[in-house]
């Protein structure tokens, strides 16, 4: 396994329910925000898998819940790969308050699919380089 990697966001006002706490659904974009930059730190963009005719959809999604997070808080989500991908990529995540609480913890699967067959593939070798 990897180190996390920590990216900040600030939680805006839209992403709230009335009482001013983060409604579940926008903990997926979060988990993705988290993901898309770690990947980008290790010099892989989706925009460049997806013009080498690579698509990588989630196949699964855990999130555990632990405290609120509310409209303003600034939270950081840690990313880790859980292992070396293969067909499939896994992904271990923290949601951390600024003072460094666990808010939720969550998992994700990604599958390699070809763009033209949809078909699952194997992780490019490019990529196996970068990580």
């Amino acid at each position: 396994m990897t180190v996390f990697d920590e990216i900040p966001i600030r939680i805006r006002y839209g992403e709230t329910d009335q009482m001013g706490v983060v409604h579940h659904g926008n903990y997926a974009l979060y988990l993705e925000i988290g993901r898309t930059e770690w990947l980008r730190k290790k010099g892989i963009s989706y925009k460049s898998m997806e013009d080498n005719g690579v698509m990588l959809p989630v196949i699964s999604m855990n999130i555990n819940f632990k405290k609120s997070i509310l409209y303003d808080d600034v939270i950081t989500v840690r990313t880790q790969l859980k292992r070396a991908p293969s067909v499939k990529i896994e992904f271990n995540y923290e949601i951390r308050s600024e003072t460094g609480i666990v808010l939720a913890t969550a998992n994700t699967v990604l599958a390699f699919v070809d763009m033209k067959t949809k078909r699952p593939i194997k992780c490019p070798e490019y990529i196996l380089e970068k990580l």
